[in-house]
């Protein structure tokens, strides 16, 4: 697939920063977009604020772009009218416009934490049940759920990234199952903007770590091939930190902290 122009949304995040630097100069145009002032342009680059629950401006994001990479919208957990606007009218809107302007290809960021309440003993891969451990999750499950709805109603081309812990190196124990590096995380990115005839597939944002509970064989079939191991840093984390330094409930989830939060519910009945 021929890509002249990428839209990056949320290209002044954490995530889209990285993104920015790494896809630089890999394709023609790079438009980066935020809903505030972040810097200016370089040589390839082109900067357009935007608001994404606004329709009018996600459509103006779109003229002339052949590959969209949603990074845009809320990126941990909110009250519930913050993350229905961010994330759920955002990622509408991102594909609605993309589809209205012929898009080839729309990778749509999601999050570990769709899938944060199974077991830490168990091992998933992507066609195993949803099970989000936070309102922000339950906006990711919506957007990969949208995101099938576009592929197969309208056609659109839709690779949805189940990103891990995204950090420069895992930081505690958790991590050593879930993390990403920067560098894994650009090769992703560029693995499923240049894959090729794709209607629709699920890949988890994660690094070659000994230690995963995924299977992978979507990100696989796109050509991604991890370079870093969480491994690598393992004496450092158990230097500092446990399983057991975990709370009870949050040591038992693959969703970590975010299934601590406002829990009131049995763990046991979590099967």
């Amino acid at each position: 697939m021929t890509i002249g122009r990428v839209l990056l949304t949320g290209a002044g995040g954490k995530i889209g920063a990285v993104l920015r630097a790494g896809l630089r100069g890999l394709y023609p145009v790079i438009r980066l977009s935020h809903r505030r002032p972040f810097g200016e342009a370089a040589e390839g680059e082109e900067i357009a604020l935007a608001n994404l629950e606004r329709f009018d401006e996600v459509m103006a994001l779109m003229d002339g772009v052949d590959a969209v990479v949603h990074m845009g919208g809320k990126a941990t957990e909110g009250d519930w009218p913050t993350v229905l606007g961010s994330n759920i009218e955002g990622t509408y809107n991102v594909l609605e416009a993309a589809r209205l302007r012929g898009v080839k290809r729309v990778v749509l960021a999601s999050t570990n934490h769709v899938i944060g309440y199974h077991r830490r003993e168990r091992r998933i891969g992507p066609d195993d049940p949803i099970r989000p451990d936070s309102r922000y999750a339950v906006t990711k499950a919506f957007g990969e759920a949208l995101g099938r709805y576009y592929a197969d109603k309208f056609g659109s081309s839709v690779i949805c990234q189940r990103i891990g812990c995204f950090y420069p190196k895992p930081l505690d124990v958790r991590m050593l199952s879930e993390w990403i590096s920067p560098r894994d995380m650009v090769a992703l990115t560029r693995c499923c903007l240049d894959a090729g005839d794709i209607h629709f597939e699920i890949v988890f944002g994660v690094s070659a770590n000994t230690r995963s509970w995924w299977d992978n064989p979507a990100a696989a079939k796109i050509g991604y091939a991890p370079l870093d191991n969480a491994e690598d840093y393992a004496d450092e984390v158990f230097a500092r930190t446990r399983p057991a330094d975990e709370p009870e409930v949050e040591r038992q989830f693959q969703g970590g902290r975010y299934t601590g939060m406002e829990f009131t519910g049995d763990p046991a009945k979590i099967d």
